[in-house]
């Protein structure tokens, strides 16, 4: 039955979600468009303290209803002069809590406490030495001459009335300024990023010297408040959980077994694309080790048939989305009804997206979209749950450690980042039986060689593409025509950017020389040696 709905706005949502949160120390990041936000809640949360990223838009209402301890205001890419200009509620600076502006909140702080902005002689870009002129508060223990990272082109001329001059670079006179009395700082650098050497000494100091915040934000307060929240909300009902393997819904599905047990009901649904082995493993993780039910669905044929001819990238994505839906539908209804649906959802995709509906009636989360990073599309509007998304407060890193600390192995914890259509898109152009068959075996021969030597945990992503090409080799005097298998093995942090991993030539090497001769079809190895950017991880 479909119900009308109004959708929040991106703001709203995430405000909602944070009045739980009124009892927890936390600090408030409002963001203005800066692509660091994100990083600068995980750089509070590094602290053990709560954070949020909200918008610059949230009133001062709400920040009152949040009581948090700090505001952070972030960077962006406007001018503080330019029309339409993004601005916080000005009502702000009478809150009395401790409020840092980061490069364009600075400017924003300056401009609005009847300080003056103005394009900069000399931009500033990349990293400078900061001269510390008081290293008391903010910049205690923060060295003198340490390299900050720098990304703008305006400049503070003209400091509000009762702020200090509290460091400088050489071209920058105002790069971190202070009033003591009313706790408000602002630094022209961005101290959350890995560039910035005094970066997190800075932060540690704003966090705990200055907003007087406590270390609270521990794994084990997490568990225990998402187990107590998940039965309260939940009750006796029942919950349904599409399980894919990968470390946010197995994590997920550990975190739920624990609080509800056997009201919970995990579906795997085969779509065929996962890489050899898996769905085998997978099964006997969950039941035999961990005895948690898991419902099988083989539906390998069902996507083959639908993928039949396809080659087209996005349609790939497009068919198997459309599919699963399908499927998932016929599984809830064959094994429900179901009260609620459990996602996945990680804080990321609470920042970034607005797949989440609002019941009016009710006030109900009310699923109409399964998140696009599980590739599994949006359910139909009258498939109804109500959502139950534990992990949608944490960012990846603290998922892997929810993760371990209520027993998930280390090879669930620790495994790389696998696309949800799986192999479909490591295999370009169609899909057929026998490419899959292929880039499986290749596929398992490269994670064989890299865990064999311990290199598993150095890498982002180490895996096998199959391109829909064939060339001329020789095998025993015998011309052959085969496809290729690239490899790709890369380095990076967070998967925003990546380099190509300088893997040693003598297991580049065994992993050629095994696939060449072990997988039938393919007759040449290479290596992509490319960065992202320019390019992407996944190959489509």
């Amino acid at each position: 039955m479909n119900t009308a709905v109004t959708l929040p706005t991106q703001q709203e949502d995430q405000t909602v979600e944070s009045l739980g949160q009124i009892n927890r120390q936390m600090i408030v990041i409002l963001d203005f468009g800066s692509q660091y936000s994100e990083l600068i809640a995980r750089r509070i949360r590094e602290t053990q303290v709560y954070s949020e990223v909200l918008s610059y838009r949230t009133t001062i209402e709400q920040l009152r209803q949040l009581n948090p301890k700090g505001i952070i205001l972030s960077g962006g890419p406007n001018s503080v002069y330019d029309k339409g200009a993004p601005k916080c509620d000005p009502e702000i600076w009478h809150l009395g809590i401790p409020i840092l502006g980061v490069c364009y909140g600075m400017q924003l702080m300056v401009q609005q406490l009847g300080g003056e902005v103005a394009r900069a002689e000399r931009g500033e870009y990349g990293k400078a030495s900061l001269y510390i002129d008081d290293p008391t508060d903010l910049l205690t223990n923060v060295e003198d001459g340490t390299t900050m990272w720098m990304s703008h082109g305006d400049s503070v001329t003209s400091m509000p009335p009762g702020f200090e001059l509290l460091a400088h670079t050489e071209n920058t006179p105002c790069a971190a300024i202070g009033d003591h009395e009313r706790k408000l700082y602002g630094v022209q650098f961005h101290p959350e990023v890995v560039h910035s050497v005094g970066g997190l000494a800075l932060i540690r100091n704003f966090v705990y010297h200055i907003c007087e915040c406590e270390p609270t934000w521990t794994t084990a307060a997490f568990v225990e408040d998402a187990i107590r929240e998940i039965r309260a909300k939940v009750g006796n009902k029942r919950v349904l959980l599409a399980l894919s393997g990968g470390v946010d819904s197995s994590t997920l599905a550990f975190l739920l077994h624990k609080a509800i047990g056997d009201q919970l009901t995990c579906v795997f649904i085969d779509q065929g694309f996962m890489r050899k082995y898996e769905p085998e493993r997978l099964l006997k993780l969950f039941q035999e080790q961990f005895h948690i039910p898991v419902e099988y669905v083989n539906a390998r044929d069902r996507f083959l048939t639908a993928l039949a001819g396809v080659t087209d990238p996005e349609e790939k994505r497009r068919i198997i989305g459309h599919e699963f839906i399908r499927v998932f539908e016929e599984e809830s209804k064959r094994l429900g009804p179901f009260d609620y649906l459990a996602q996945g959802t990680l804080y990321p995709d609470v920042i970034e997206s607005a797949d989440t509906n609002v019941d009016p009636q009710t006030g109900e989360r009310v699923a109409v979209k399964i998140k696009s990073h599980h590739n599994v599309g949006g359910l139909p509007k009258d498939l109804r749950f109500k959502l139950v998304e534990p992990l949608r407060k944490l960012f990846k890193d603290e998922v892997r450690k929810v993760g371990r600390s209520i027993g998930l192995p280390e090879e669930i914890v620790q495994r790389h980042p696998f696309p949800g259509p799986g192999l479909a898109i490591r295999i370009l152009g169609e899909i057929t039986a026998e490419r899959l068959k292929i880039l499986r075996d290749a596929d398992l021969i490269v994670r064989q060689e890299i865990n064999q030597r311990g290199l598993y945990h150095q890498y982002w992503q180490a895996f096998a593409v199959l391109l829909p090409i064939k060339s001329v080799g020789v095998m025993g005097d015998q011309r052959t025509y085969a496809y290729p298998i690239v490899l790709r093995i890369i380095t990076s942090e967070d998967g925003m950017t990546a380099d190509w991993a300088r893997v040693p030539y003598d297991v580049l090497e065994v992993i050629s020389n095994r696939i060449v001769n072990e997988v039938k079809g393919v007759n040449r190895v290479v290596y992509d040696i490319t960065s992202k950017p320019p390019g992407t991880i996944e190959w489509e």
